[in-house]
């Protein structure tokens, strides 16, 4: 009798582990392309191209990135905008340190560590009717201080990219204003 606790209390245990292992092995569904297309794109009232394309331009460059290409005739405009990643985490350096290569080359312990965020960014502004369709694409690519590339990913979170447009909707009556 006084084993039977032991034994419900040993069955949850056990259950509640494998509850856990089952949540964390199922990867989130993938988007699909045109969900993807639905967060990255805005509709804007107004068919002035240039207008539209200065106020993202304008957007990209208060938000510190350094514009690479602007296509008027395509509606095209990219840009990119680095963040060092030491001067934001140095916790990085400390692992890193903890955990050195050896450069075989020289015989000498180097740290290899993330030492910059990459952030490109290409914006397609088109005419659609009577308005302009805006459609923004992040991409962060993650540098090691020896310039090799450690990881590139798709900025997906809507978040985010609410958060440009909302910019960029400023940005627009800005524009329109005169200012």
């Amino acid at each position: 009798m006084k084993q039977q606790p032991l034994l419900i209390v040993l069955c949850s245990l056990f259950l509640g582990a494998c509850t856990v292992i089952t949540q964390q092995s199922t990867p989130p569904p993938q988007k699909t392309q045109l969900q993807t297309r639905q967060v990255q794109t805005r509709e804007y009232d107004t068919n002035d191209v240039k207008l539209v394309m200065k106020a993202v331009l304008n957007v990209l460059q208060d938000d510190g990135f350094i514009v690479r290409n602007a296509q008027v005739e395509l509606g095209l405009l990219t840009a990119t905008k680095e963040v060092d990643l030491q001067a934001r985490n140095g916790s990085n350096q400390f692992w890193s340190d903890f955990f050195r290569g050896i450069d075989r080359n020289r015989g000498q312990r180097e740290s290899i560590f993330n030492k910059l965020k990459q952030i490109e960014s290409s914006v397609n502004v088109s005419e659609f009717g009577k308005q302009c369709k805006v459609r923004a694409n992040f991409q962060v690519k993650i540098l090691d201080n020896q310039g090799n590339t450690v990881e590139v990913y798709q900025v997906e979170d809507p978040k985010f990219y609410q958060e440009f447009f909302m910019k960029v909707d400023k940005g627009i009556f800005i524009q329109k204003q005169g200012f």
